[in-house]
């Protein structure tokens, strides 16, 4: 059996195999710093370029959408119903995307603005907790944004002008005739009637989809105007995403 005396050699031995693995001086402390702040660094681009993947996927599909539905009159407007599903759906991935790359941003941003920062203009005022709170970050990994704020942030910065594009064309699809059926009066475009009947959706009558495109558009009105919240330590300077 293991006595006492074994135990304190064993503990001692992993102690100075830890002293001989931790950087010693402060050369060796910096060095660490700056090979750990090009990882971040790194991290935090590969899921900035994921971001950028989907709105360009978002971007691509409203684009195409728009040009099957707008370029002939016997094209569906089920089309850009469609679209706005997708469009949610995108929406959905990115926001999760984006709570990834919040955690190695705010990494980032504490070594840049209380280190990097301070060695080239000091700053008495400036806080000394920005390593125990990289620290706690790297033991304890979590989310700083819930998946709500994220899509939030992301509604308001991309995804609402594609939302709003494709009411536009969707508005537009239904309501006027050159767009539908060939030879049809444009006195018919100022008929409710002729809207409802155009806003049909299969067994659905147009007033429910009507009423239920309403419904949608109005809750992403109030979601994206609601306050902003407080980024605390990382709601400084200008420069966000």
């Amino acid at each position: 059996m293991e006595t006492e005396q074994d135990r304190i050699s064993s503990i001692r031995e992993r102690e100075d195999v830890r002293r001989l693995l931790l950087p010693g001086t402060p050369g060796e402390t910096t060095n660490t710093l700056i090979h750990y702040y090009r990882g971040e660094l790194g991290r935090m681009t590969s899921w900035r370029d994921r971001i950028d993947r989907t709105s360009n996927w978002a971007i691509t599909v409203v684009a195409a959408l728009l040009s099957v539905s707008l370029s002939t009159p016997t094209s569906h407007h089920g089309v850009l119903l469609f679209g706005m599903m997708l469009i949610t759906l995108l929406l959905m991935i990115e926001a999760r995307r984006y709570r990834f790359f919040d955690i190695y941003r705010a990494r980032i941003r504490q070594i840049e603005r209380f280190y990097f920062a301070q060695i080239l203009a000091p700053d008495p005022n400036s806080g000394s907790e920005w390593a125990a709170v990289i620290a706690g970050s790297l033991r304890h990994p979590r989310f700083l944004l819930s998946y709500g704020e994220a899509m939030h942030r992301r509604l308001k910065r991309n995804y609402g002008w594609m939302y709003f594009i494709l009411l536009l064309a969707w508005c537009l699809k239904i309501s006027t005739p050159k767009l539908q059926t060939e030879g049809v009066p444009a006195l018919q475009a100022h008929s409710w009637a002729y809207v409802i009947d155009n806003a049909v959706l299969g067994p659905t009558p147009g007033l429910a989809v009507i009423a239920t495109v309403v419904a949608f558009y109005a809750g992403i009105v109030c979601f994206a105007l609601r306050p902003d919240r407080d980024e605390g330590e990382f709601g400084h300077g200008e420069a966000h995403v």
